[in-house]
């Protein structure tokens, strides 16, 4: 067991996190279930279209499919016989225009001539004959529009040359062999889109991370329980509701178990519970808040101490953090623990600093990194630790203490849980700045990435 006597700073312990996750394996799944089932996959290799986009010549508007060569270069206008008609989906040979065979492309395909000249009524979508090479939109000619599922009834068609060809060519889009998406980017419905329209039918992506998440505490009970668990010196259980929601944001499954007593034996079988005792880990990763530190009560280094078979790695740890100072890590039957303190902004401010780049690293994600904000105020700042202070960010790019609900005018409310409603960062400050000047630089993590965790933004 490994107890830290002097406080170790955050990037160290951010350092041990991380060395106790790796990328979870990928496999193949369907883009109909990726289309479906929610943010949080990620790509697990390189992604390469195997089809053209677009498939063959297609009309980028409804008009007519003509020659160029039979269209005026001084933009004079033509009228052309109505020689066939073309929709999406119909094959550009069955238009019912008058073609000879003319010769094989490059690839194979077999071109064909237009005899006498014509022009194909075609809708947007629809393949563009061989011979054709533009589409005049049909409200530059003389028809001005078509009926919506009416028939081909214009036997001619008064036209001119246009600035733009309007035909989308095949393969101006994706080609075969493009790359469509690399190894650790976030399936995106862009992506199951351009992947579905590149020729794929499933991307090679990494199931997401499974997170068993529980709070400690006898004092705790049910949201909701009633007014009664006040008088009895009760509070309602928010920490592993928050743990559950953060996880979620962040791309996890989550198991939750909710509130555990103060009681070593009853938090081993939660454990057992969460983690799976049968075999094959039930999680990929447990958190937990509370107990953490050194009171008579601290059920977590209660556990952490005793001499368990199912127990490993343990690291006690003081962190060079405010608020989130006691930290613990271990791994029960195998499966990586991370304990967070009990305090809701500890827990909140400890899961974004060293819960959520474990995530990343599960998902074969990179952590998000912070940015640099100047801040739009002054504050004072406790030195001697990172002092993490949630904050939103103004339309200018500053960044200002978020209060709470109902504060007055330069309130922070950072103390507090409800301040996070207003947050969309966190403010990491130095340990050696003791306060904050408008205008000054400072490292800012945003709560919004990659899936988004951050609170409400006001208007």
């Amino acid at each position: 067991m490994s107890t830290s006597r002097t406080a170790r700073s955050t990037a160290e312990h951010v350092a041990a996190v991380l060395a106790r996750v790796a990328p979870l394996p990928a496999g193949d799944v369907d883009l109909g279930e990726l289309a479906v089932e929610g943010p949080g996959r990620v790509l697990g290799a390189d992604v390469h279209a195997v089809a053209h986009v677009p498939p063959f010549d297609a009309a980028a508007m409804d008009g007519y499919a003509v020659r160029l060569a039979d269209l005026p270069a001084d933009g004079s206008p033509v009228t052309l016989r109505v020689v066939g008609d073309l929709r999406p989906g119909s094959p550009p040979d069955r238009c019912g225009c008058e073609t000879r065979p003319r010769h094989a492309d490059s690839e194979g395909h077999l071109r064909t001539h237009n005899e006498g000249g014509g022009a194909v009524r075609i809708m947007t979508g629809a393949p563009v004959p061989a011979w054709a090479d533009a589409v005049v939109p049909v409200e530059r000619t003389s028809t001005g529009r078509f009926v919506a599922g009416g028939p081909t009834t214009e036997r001619e068609v008064t036209l001119a040359r246009q600035p733009r060809a309007h035909v989308r060519h095949r393969g101006e889009d994706v080609r075969p062999g493009n790359l469509l998406g690399r190894a650790g980017d976030a399936v995106t419905p862009a992506l199951v889109a351009v992947a579905a329209s590149g020729g794929l039918a499933a991307l090679p992506v990494r199931r997401r991370p499974r997170v068993g998440v529980l709070s400690t505490g006898s004092e705790l009970v049910p949201s909701g329980h009633g007014g009664g668990a006040a008088a009895e010196g009760r509070i309602p259980d928010s920490n592993s509701l928050l743990l559950a929601a953060l996880a979620r944001a962040a791309g996890a499954d989550v198991v939750r178990v909710g509130a555990v007593p103060d009681d070593a034996d009853a938090l081993r079988a939660a454990l057992d519970s969460v983690v799976g005792a049968g075999g094959a880990a039930a999680v990929d990763l447990v958190v937990t808040t509370g107990g953490v530190s050194a009171g008579a009560s601290d059920v977590v280094r209660a556990v952490l101490d005793a001499d368990d078979a199912r127990l490993a790695d343990v690291d006690v740890a003081a962190v060079a953090l405010r608020p989130g100072r006691p930290q613990a890590l271990a791994r029960w039957r195998g499966v990586p623990w991370v304990a967070l303190p009990g305090n809701p902004v500890s827990a909140f401010v400890s899961f974004a600093l060293f819960v959520r780049p474990a995530l990343a690293v599960l998902a074969g994600r990179d952590p998000a990194r912070p940015v640099r904000r100047p801040a739009a105020e002054a504050w004072p700042s406790p030195p001697g630790r990172t002092h993490v202070v949630p904050v939103r960010t103004l339309p200018s790019g500053a960044v200002e203490r978020a209060a709470a609900p109902g504060a007055g005018a330069g309130s922070a409310g950072g103390h507090a849980t409800s301040a996070l409603l207003g947050a969309d960062a966190l403010a990491l400050v130095p340990p050696d700045v003791e306060k904050v000047e408008a205008g000054d630089e400072l490292d800012v993590l945003p709560l919004d990435l990659p899936f988004g965790f951050g609170a409400r933004r006001d208007s």
